[in-house]
């Protein structure tokens, strides 16, 4: 599969070594479970997290822009310092990589324009968080993009930043990495690294596959 052997290129090292893209180290992310989820935070309340099981903890977060746009190409969680020995497409229950043909993947459906990760507990306080604020607002609700999200990303003057760490429950702990999506809708997958031992180091979102 031609996007994972770029992924190798691209992520294997401890950094990324291409003319094209500009690379920041962002902020920590925590994650209550290690149950991660990848997913547009506006439009999925119900994603199911990755197989593989993360550690649990606060990990450095970094987002890679294809410089010629601004945009956002690739987001990365490190989890350790291993070397990569071997990549995978990340999937979730129920999806068997050998069913894919060419280069089909499994990924997730951007709508919003915003991609995220995420612990599975983080997600349910966002959920229940969702639902409090419709309980309480009524008819007054704008939705959770207006409620939660759209402040750390625009104010009267504009746009703010591309990615915003949030706490759905201060209470919980756990934090919503949310940030802006390649160009916008799409469907997008995920790769994980893993050491020697098949513990995994990395994960990455690819958004714009960045070749040159």
């Amino acid at each position: 599969m031609k996007h994972i052997e770029n992924i190798s290129r691209l992520f294997t090292k401890d950094f990324v070594e291409n003319p094209l893209i500009e690379s920041f180290e962002v902020g920590d992310i925590h994650l209550p479970s290690g149950h991660l989820v990848a997913c547009d935070p506006v439009i999925t309340s119900d994603m199911v997290p990755f197989n593989t099981v993360f550690p649990k903890g606060s990990f450095p977060v970094l987002l890679h822009k294809e410089k010629e746009s601004n945009c956002v190409a690739y987001a990365e969680i490190r989890f350790g310092s291993s070397a990569i020995t071997s990549w995978k497409m990340a999937t979730t229950a129920g999806q068997e990589l050998k069913e894919l043909k060419g280069e089909e993947i499994f990924g997730y459906p951007v709508e919003s324009g915003m991609g995220s990760f995420m612990d599975l507990e983080t997600q349910d306080c966002l959920n229940h968080l969702e639902n409090t604020l419709y309980h309480r607002k009524g008819a007054d609700f704008m939705g959770i993009y207006e409620e939660f999200f759209h402040d750390h990303f625009f104010d009267e003057n504009g746009a703010i930043d591309q990615y915003a760490f949030l706490k759905p429950n201060d209470e919980r702990g756990g934090t919503v990495f949310a940030f802006e999506a390649g160009y916008g809708e799409g469907f997008y997958a995920s790769y994980i690294g893993f050491s020697v031992d098949n513990q995994p180091v990395k994960i990455v979102t690819e958004f714009i596959e960045v070749t040159g």
